[in-house]
């Protein structure tokens, strides 16, 4: 079994859970309405397997939501783009309140579900900007640039090419703003770098990632910027550095993953759950609680790299890292397609 294939079976076992059903709290029509002290029931739908890295994020904080008594939490996993709309009203049907989920390949599904059950509350990850015509759709985003934007400083400062490969999953906002973050942090630190750029098609498919990084090894890589998994297993099988993306995978490769920029959706989910319980869920942009000065984002610690950073590189991360807590230092949302150059 691959280094990958074992990482996700490990995952697969801690991840995995399910809740037992109960009774619905919300009456119809009175969005959210149910006593504070009691769980709500919460479903989610993904559309990739819970290990993926994105998706892993948001049930690992359901999971914790439900064991600290606020939430009974069910999910699908694997859900096809055909099947969304389904799984969606099923889950509404059966009495959840909150729904979770992603709709980037079905949007217009996804909102035409939510106008048809306006006594449910919908969290769903998205591209767009909430709209009052859909007043129970709430959105959400991996907002992790600011994280992104220190490990880009680590990378730059260890780089001893000047040629960072970057392998992601598809061009879209959520990946570009995380690569353009990273790419800023990289350049603020060594404006000699330059970056290959490529996107797999896929948000899930390590053997493809994998073969990608290999490429740009070939052309002279020497740091992987790893957005899709697969590709940390190229740097660790080539004896050269990874950076991390929205999860910390550096005690399973202790001598390749530099650093990581993780992504928390507990206070995404928290204040959904709050919301919910008041009574006063709405269509509201829930992207902001990602950000770093929310506790949405953090550095992971570098593990066994501690103290092989540069000292310098590590001072520009301390001091920017104050900066952005602060408020004195934003980071650049840029949502545009990175590019090789």
């Amino acid at each position: 079994m691959s280094n990958s294939s074992n990482f996700l079976f490990k995952r697969r076992q801690i991840l995995a859970a399910s809740a037992l059903g109960a009774l619905a709290l919300t009456a119809p029509g009175l969005l959210g309405t149910a006593y504070a002290e009691d769980p709500i029931k919460v479903a989610a739908i993904y559309t990739v397997p819970v290990e993926q890295q994105w998706v892993s994020r948001i049930h690992k904080a359901a999971l914790a939501a439900q064991e600290r008594g606020d939430i009974e939490y069910v999910f699908s996993e694997s859900v096809s783009n055909n099947d969304y709309e389904r799984v969606m009203r099923e889950y509404a049907e059966a009495g959840n309140e909150l729904i979770v989920g992603e709709a980037f390949a079905v949007e217009d599904a996804a909102r035409a579900v939510a106008d048809d059950y306006p006594d449910k509350a919908f969290l769903i990850g998205s591209s767009f900007k909430p709209d009052d015509a859909h007043p129970n759709f709430a959105v959400f985003d991996n907002y992790i640039q600011d994280a992104s934007y220190l490990t880009g400083i680590i990378a730059g400062a260890m780089t001893k090419t000047n040629n960072i490969g970057m392998v992601g999953g598809y061009p879209i906002p959520e990946v570009n703003r995380l690569m353009q973050a990273f790419m800023a942090g990289a350049k603020e630190i060594n404006p000699d770098v330059k970056f290959q750029v490529a996107f797999i098609g896929s948000w899930f498919d390590p053997p493809k990632a994998k073969e990608t990084a290999f490429a740009q090894i070939d052309a002279g890589a020497d740091i992987l910027y790893a957005e899709r998994f697969g590709v940390s297993d190229a740097a660790k099988e080539k004896g050269l550095l990874a950076i991390g993306n929205v999860i910390d995978t550096q005690a399973d490769y202790p001598d390749t993953v530099v650093a990581s920029a993780i992504w928390h959706f507990e206070p995404t989910l928290d204040a959904a759950i709050e919301k919910v319980k008041a009574g006063n869920f709405k269509a509201e942009d829930y992207g902001v609680y990602s950000f770093m000065k929310e506790g949405g984002a953090s550095l992971a610690p570098l593990g066994t790299f501690e103290g092989k950073v540069p000292e310098e590189a590590m001072k520009m991360v301390d001091e920017k890292r104050e900066a952005i807590t602060s408020g004195a230092f934003t980071v650049e949302i840029n949502d545009e397609e990175p590019k090789s150059n």
